[in-house]
């Protein structure tokens, strides 16, 4: 599986592998591509790309067999691919960012002039990124649907474990979110739930700060035979969560020792 952060950013703004499972994995924020006229707009904060979803293609490549993969190459800076098209929040009343953010996680400004408030620049570049990457998704997740009777979204995802801007204390390890159940069969959320606590080490929590953002509560639509879970991973469970963002093989083996299983399980689910 190719890396998005590490892809090329010639040509589609995403990367797509399909597999003949019900599975289909979502990973919209590991790209790291920015066009020249956004990088330039960016302060020092905005380039160094801190609130990356460092190294998921690399977290999830093998695991399973015969899985679709749909990655997004730009980074979230650029557009959030995990946010509402129309710019509502995920999570009103609370710290967050939005369609284009505005701050880093920790608050910081990322903008030197903060162009990005202005609408047409923000309807451009949903068009550009944010459409393409959800018609790949949705394709796919289309695809696999007519071949099985339904399809499986795993959404994946990660984040530093300490973030006082967005949330209390140490996040846990596994955050599931199925926004309280409403986007898949619970049999999904079960078995991943059930991985999650068995899993020696580490901690979890199901539908904690993380409920599972736009794509998840976008698509999944069980009553429609599409079944969505978010995966927000600690990534003190895989690497080191300052500057140079470097991967730890250790951790990570830890960590794929539980998801591999996981997944496993997940495919072989019969949810038609």
């Amino acid at each position: 599986m190719q890396d998005s952060a590490a892809a090329s950013p010639k040509g589609q703004p995403f990367s797509a592998r399909q597999g003949g499972s019900p599975l289909v994995l979502a990973i919209p924020h590991a790209g790291s591509h920015i066009p020249d006229d956004v990088r330039v707009a960016l302060n020092d904060t905005g380039r160094a790309l801190s609130d990356t979803d460092w190294h998921m293609d690399r977290v999830y490549d093998g695991l399973v067999d015969d899985v679709t993969v749909v990655s997004a190459r730009f980074h979230r800076y650029v557009i959030d691919a995990n946010r509402d098209p129309s710019g509502a929040s995920l999570y009103p009343g609370q710290n967050t960012t939005g369609l284009v953010p505005l701050t880093d996680f920790d608050g910081n400004p990322l903008w030197q002039n903060e162009p990005d408030a202005d609408a047409a620049a923000i309807e451009a570049r949903r068009a550009q990124f944010h459409a393409p990457y959800h018609a790949a998704l949705a394709a796919e997740l289309a695809r696999v649907k007519a071949l099985h009777g339904f399809a499986i979204l795993y959404d994946c995802h990660s984040i530093r474990s300490d973030i006082p801007f967005l949330f209390d204390g140490t996040l846990p390890d596994f955050n599931i979110g199925t926004n309280h159940g409403v986007t898949c069969a619970p049999t999904l959320q079960a078995v991943a739930l059930r991985h999650c606590a068995a899993a020696a080490g580490f901690s979890h929590v199901v539908n904690g700060r993380f409920v599972g953002g736009w794509t998840t509560r976008h698509y999944g639509q069980p009553d429609q035979g599409i079944h969505a879970i978010q995966m927000e991973l600690a990534q003190s469970t895989y690497m080191q969560q300052s500057p140079p963002w470097a991967w730890d093989d250790d951790r990570a083996a830890r960590l794929r020792a539980v998801l591999g299983p996981m997944l496993r399980d997940i495919a072989a689910l019969d949810l038609s």
